[in-house]
């Protein structure tokens, strides 16, 4: 059985900054791919000042560019844009989050660089696409979240509509792209072809938000804020324990349902007629939640977590990042794992995200120092001391 990396020997240019692009190349990286990171060489990818540092030493940073060499180069510079071009010569993948027309106006257009190298995948990842209306405009995931239909759909009925306290689409497009790395590799691995790939921010999260431009097409509705419950099925909510904690509880299945209610002593409500749909439970939902909420509330979290397991149902604490550390089946399997770092010594961080059993990925380094192989990679690709001293003391690489 080959212990390979499933994408060793696939060369890919991160020339993206914040999220989205460096999560699909920390995904790519993850999994064998040589990943170049391409910053500039004053100040870098603001990912090094985004989120908390420890004795200034970017956290974050660490997990984002794991797995990727760092060279730092100013595109804008002709002799810079040279020097890019021929690492690209190399590449097989592209990723760049710039607004659309950037690239061109460096000199880096997709035909410039598939010309030179017409295997080549580049993928552009931007709010709102290359073009339409919107190309031209900033593109931040709080914007899309927004647009989505995401934040419309998440708070409580009488509140204000709720973005996400974390990055949510710009993690959903960096997975989504890096599927889409896949897709064009394997196209061209048949083909000879490579392609670019043009990405939005928003459309990954407006598929991950549900079908509710179909439901207003088709039936005129639109949906609105129900805080944690469902329309869908109930119970399904967030409750409060005896002891302070909170626990979610989903019935999407009939039958957990029905084990909810008996667990809680309402077995009575199971054979109604409306018990038997979810939507039907739905339109009981202040009743159900009022059965299951007062009962979870007599006990501690653990003492409903222990009932709920032994009788078949769905529940789940909610954890904050200390429960998730200390929690036995994300330690046993791994979910986290400890990284030795240069500058922080062991480093907790995610693991990679699936488990591969002939070709795992792995976590070789963590995230590195501003131009820290800019020398190594420009030797890699033909540049000579001579040239590499030049670009150096002209600013143009670091």
């Amino acid at each position: 059985m080959s212990s390979t990396a499933p994408l060793d020997g696939v060369r890919v240019l991160d020339v993206s900054t914040i999220l989205a692009g460096p999560l699909c190349c920390q995904i790519l990286g993850d999994y064998g791919a040589d990943v170049i990171k391409v910053e500039h060489p004053r100040g870098g990818d603001n990912m090094r000042g985004h989120g908390r540092s420890k004795d200034g030493v970017p956290l974050w940073w660490k997990e984002i560019s794991r797995n990727k060499r760092t060279v730092a180069l100013d595109l804008k510079a002709e002799r810079g844009a040279e020097a890019f071009r021929a690492v690209a010569r190399t590449a097989d993948v592209i990723v760049e989050n710039f607004r659309p027309g950037t690239f061109e106006r460096w000199g880096l257009s997709p035909e410039v660089l598939m010309e030179e190298n017409p295997r080549l995948v580049m993928v552009r990842l931007t709010g709102f696409g290359q073009a339409g209306p919107y190309a031209s405009r900033a593109g931040f995931g709080t914007l899309v979240e927004a647009m989505s239909g995401f934040a419309a759909l998440t708070g409580q009925p009488d509140g204000p509509p709720t973005l996400p306290a974390f990055g949510l689409a710009d993690s959903i497009c960096g997975i989504a792209a890096s599927s889409a790395v896949l897709m064009a590799l394997r196209h061209r691995d048949r083909t000879g072809e490579g392609q670019v790939v043009d990405m939005s921010l928003l459309e990954p999260i407006m598929a991950a938000v549900g079908p509710g431009p179909t439901i207003y097409q088709q039936l005129g509705e639109v949906g609105k804020r129900h805080g944690n419950r469902s329309t869908n099925n109930a119970p399904r909510n967030t409750y409060q324990t005896s002891d302070g904690g909170w626990v979610a509880v989903s019935t999407s299945a009939q039958r957990i349902a029905e084990r909810v209610l008996d667990l809680v002593g309402h077995p009575e409500v199971i054979d109604e007629p409306w018990f038997a749909t979810g939507g039907g439970r739905a339109e009981h939902v202040d009743m159900l939640d009022e059965y299951v909420g007062s009962w979870i509330a007599q006990r501690t979290r653990d003492e409903v977590i222990r009932a709920f397991t032994e009788a078949g149902a769905a529940i789940g604490p909610v954890y904050d990042a200390k429960d998730i550390v200390e929690d036995p089946h994300v330690r046993e399997t791994q979910m986290l794992v400890e990284v030795d770092d240069p500058d922080l010594g062991p480093l907790l961080q995610h693991n990679v995200m699936w488990r591969m059993s002939a070709s795992p990925g792995s976590i070789r380094f963590t995230g590195r120092g501003l131009g820290e192989n800019t020398d190594e990679v420009l030797t890699e690709v033909g540049l000579s001391a001579t040239e590499i001293t030049e670009l150096k003391e002209s600013g143009i690489i670091r």
